[in-house]
């Protein structure tokens, strides 16, 4: 697998986030009716930049394994919608507090704090709403129980939300480096995990292989997290779009104060290198989804 020119890999990620956001675009909802202010809101949360990583990361699984239905697309939407649910809510008053994100204002901040609760509940059940048509889409498929299964369970209790709680719950207390691991387990690795699994899936990988791709996600949510804390105390505010040191203004556990910057610098290679690893043994390739997960480690954004 060679290694493709970055600036490449550049124009080919604009142009395979474009698309995906046009695919997530199709499944907002039409802004009318009485609750015009909730869906607006809901539509501000989604349209608000963004990486569009964990529905890029699924459809890329996706065609690695050889997936072609439509009924992938709903399932991308969905991903990104529960994702968005967990930023609202993340940025209330109650939780982080936080008045801009990706260099916007947040929910709350524009339309209040009763409604971005609701923003937020409702994207979190459209995002069933939304997987749920891919029922229509392949009438039969045996193997559209299971991706929604895995979505289910993977946002839920034993998921991210259960990772979220624990956050809330610790968030004046040191936290041992057990407990920061399982809060990064769950709250970010977890829908990573559901957003290639349900790629392999969907696309008709065997167990084992879709056992493999948890692994290579939970090793890819592990450096992804870690590269997060990292920028938070040295990255630039201006290519963030939300401002650093924030970790330490509220006085935050981090896997960089609990292991310091250089270790953490060194799990982030070592969480990605094992993803790479374990990606190829499986006997399919996709060069971009090879480079995307290397990207991820590198950015400064």
């Amino acid at each position: 697998m060679g290694m493709v020119d970055l600036t490449n890999f550049d124009d080919e990620m604009k142009k395979r986030v474009t698309e995906v956001k046009s695919i997530i675009e199709s499944y907002l909802p039409e802004e009318e009716g009485f609750q015009r202010t909730l869906l607006e809101a809901v539509n501000y949360s989604m349209l608000v930049g963004g990486k569009k990583l964990r529905p890029l990361l699924m459809q890329q699984t996706y065609a690695m394994f050889g997936g072609t239905s439509p009924a992938i697309r709903p399932f991308m939407a969905a991903i990104e919608m529960i994702h968005t649910h967990s930023l609202i809510h993340d940025d209330l008053p109650a939780m982080d507090n936080d008045e801009y994100r990706r260099g916007k204002k947040t929910t709350h901040v524009v339309y209040g704090e009763a409604m971005a609760i609701l923003a937020g509940d409702a994207l979190l059940n459209y995002a069933y709403e939304t997987a749920a048509k891919a029922f229509d889409l392949d009438p039969g498929n045996p193997r559209l129980g299971k991706a929604f299964q895995i979505l289910a369970a993977k946002t839920g209790l034993d998921g991210m939300i259960g990772g979220q709680s624990v956050d809330v719950e610790y968030v004046d207390k040191p936290l041992t480096q057990e407990q920061l691991f399982f809060i990064y387990k769950l709250k970010t690795s977890a829908l990573i995990e559901a957003s290639m699994m349900i790629g392999a899936v969907l696309a008709g990988a065997t167990q084992e292989e879709t056992e493999k791709i948890e692994r290579i996600a939970r090793n890819v949510g592990l450096a992804f997290q870690i590269q997060d804390d990292i920028l938070d105390v040295v990255g630039e505010e201006e290519t963030l779009g939300k401002p650093t040191k924030s970790d330490e203004k509220n006085k935050k556990t981090t896997y960089v104060t609990v292991k310091g910057l250089e270790k953490a610098q060194t799990d982030v290679a070592k969480y990605s290198e094992e993803a790479i690893r374990i990606m190829e043994e499986l006997p399919y390739e996709n060069e971009f989804l090879h480079e995307l997960i290397l990207h991820l480690i590198h950015r400064n954004a």
